[in-house]
């Protein structure tokens, strides 16, 4: 299941907060602010989607993220692999290396990466 936009900016707090009560995410936001029932309908849907869990603090709740970022995302990298590079890591590498503004030092932490990644096989 995906997020919306507007529930990945949620999430994304949330990530980083690691764990937080409605006014915890709304401060980690830029003014102008959301509204509070704007949060509160997202983190609602959130959590029948089973993305956001909460525990009750009397009338308050603190919400926890279920699902990790690195899973979120690599679930999605892995989609868009499937269905834009005909399921080819090595052609989304290409495009990924040719097509974004990466310098020599990024390009070569890369090549660490996966030299990294050769030898744990």
């Amino acid at each position: 299941m995906k997020l919306s936009k507007t529930e990945e900016d949620v999430m994304s707090h949330l990530w980083k907060l690691e764990k937080a009560f409605m006014k915890d995410l709304l401060e980690a936001y830029p003014d102008p602010k959301p509204a509070t029932t704007t949060i509160a309908t997202l983190l609602k849907r959130m959590t029948d989607k089973g993305f956001v869990g909460y525990e009750l603090f009397g009338k308050s709740r603190q919400y926890i993220p279920l699902v990790k970022k690195s899973d979120y995302f690599a679930k999605h990298v892995n989609g868009l692999i499937k269905n834009f590079f005909n399921d080819s890591a090595s052609q989304f590498a290409s495009f990924f290396t040719k097509e974004t503004d990466l310098s020599k030092e990024e390009l070569e932490e890369l090549r660490k990466i996966i030299d990294r990644q050769i030898e744990k096989k």
